[in-house]
């Protein structure tokens, strides 16, 4: 069993910056794909990038592409995703997961992919 649990959010300023932080306990998430995700009141959640287990590939969402970047931390058992050139269409809680499947087929299954979730994190992003 893997428990996860984000920080990093807040407000911030449009063309700000964020990091933010999933970390895990209960088992290595060097075993598992990671994704980020977010979802605003009333709409489906999102998948915003991915990043394997071993080769570390990753994967961006059309709408974040070279603004934001997600990576790992071995040692740490956590997961980041920086958030740059923040846009106030970027507002929303933002969740990780783990998945056993991998990033490709977790994306093919959807959101049932994933087998572990956090509680998510808000970030707001005024104009």
């Amino acid at each position: 069993q893997v428990q996860l649990a984000e920080s990093g959010g807040g407000l911030v300023h449009r063309g700000g910056s964020l990091r933010l932080s999933c970390a895990a306990s209960g088992a290595s998430l060097d075993n598992y794909a990671v994704g980020w995700f977010r979802q605003v009141p009333g709409k489906d959640r999102l998948s915003v990038s991915c990043i394997s287990s071993g080769s570390g590939n990753a994967n961006y969402a059309d709408f974040v592409q070279g603004r934001f970047t997600i990576s790992r931390d071995s040692a740490k058992n956590t997961v980041y995703l920086n958030l740059n050139s923040l846009e106030p269409e970027d507002s929303a809680v933002y969740y990780c997961a783990a998945s056993a499947y991998g990033c490709l087929m977790a994306a093919k299954r959807g959101l049932p992919g994933y087998d572990f979730w956090g509680g998510g994190t808000q970030v707001t992003v005024s104009s």
